[in-house]
């Protein structure tokens, strides 16, 4: 079979036979990989179901016998309390997971088709099945910040998450009283001709993401720093404490200039007004 990816030199030595094994064949064992995800991904699904399967035809039961509107309504209500309790216990079956897999991820630079990758591969995996079905229900509550932590994300006390948007939990650490905006994005991973680098990313203490910004792998906020909205902080990037950083690609904003934007947008809004 044709190797997906002749050129090893960007990957580290392989650590055994089965890492020799899955290099050489990459595009047989990357098709292995994406089916053995969905399997799993099934089973996660499957157990979360369970529950609510059991619960319906008991809920059903009662309701069937009512009259009319009020049979249909409450069946609603009940389907619905069923979906719910479906992604909770998905909350709970997906961490579990998590911690009987193979999933510890480590800092990495190499590439993509290695048994370096797998975990990396696996605990994304799992941690999308939650982010793409259940998460933006919960990204408010205690329940989001329990399955965050579940998954290995290492949150401050009364830090305030507002978004979903998040790769590799298990390497993000978060201080306390952070804050994070609508629709940040947080991912500890970037690559780029043929390189995979898993790097982790640290949010100091009181530091404020603003909505919709990118943080990427290799990334360190310092305590009381500011990331203005809609900004990308690119990988090894070192924001200091009490900076403020904005724009694409992001840099160091100074004072003098802040205030001068600041002035900008108030002059606007007054002529607005």
């Amino acid at each position: 079979m044709k190797p997906f990816a002749r050129d090893q030199s960007k990957n580290p030595p392989p650590v055994n036979a089965l890492d020799r094994l899955l290099r050489r064949f990459s595009r047989f064992a990357y098709g292995a990989a994406v089916l053995a995800m969905y399997a799993v991904a099934s089973t996660a699904l499957g157990l979360a179901l369970a529950p609510a399967l059991w619960l319906w035809p008991i809920l059903h039961g009662w309701i069937r016998p009512l009259p009319g509107p009020l049979s249909w309504i409450l069946a609603g209500c009940g389907l619905a309390f069923c979906f719910f309790l479906s992604g909770l216990t998905l909350l709970i079956v997906v961490p579990v997971y998590n911690w009987v897999l193979p999933t510890r991820v480590r800092a990495f630079k190499g590439g993509y088709y290695t048994l370096h990758a797998v975990p990396w591969f696996l605990h994304n995996g799992l941690f999308y099945l939650v982010r793409f079905t259940f998460l933006p229900f919960v990204t408010l509550t205690p329940f989001g910040v329990w399955f965050l932590r579940a998954m290995g994300m290492k949150i401050g006390r009364h830090a305030f998450i507002n978004t979903e948007h998040i790769s590799d939990p298990q390497l993000i650490t978060i201080g306390d009283d952070a804050a994070l905006g609508g629709s940040v994005r947080l991912c500890a991973h970037y690559g780029g001709a043929g390189n995979l680098v898993i790097s982790p990313v640290v949010v100091g203490n009181r530091a404020t993401l603003g909505l919709a910004c990118c943080i990427m792998g290799d990334v360190v906020i310092g305590d009381d720093a500011t990331i203005l909205p809609e900004s990308v902080v690119l990988p090894g990037s070192r924001v200091g404490t009490g900076e403020t950083w904005g724009g694409v690609p992001a840099r160091k904003i100074e004072r003098a200039e802040m205030d001068k934007i600041k002035a900008e947008v108030r002059g606007m809004a007054e002529a607005l007004g």
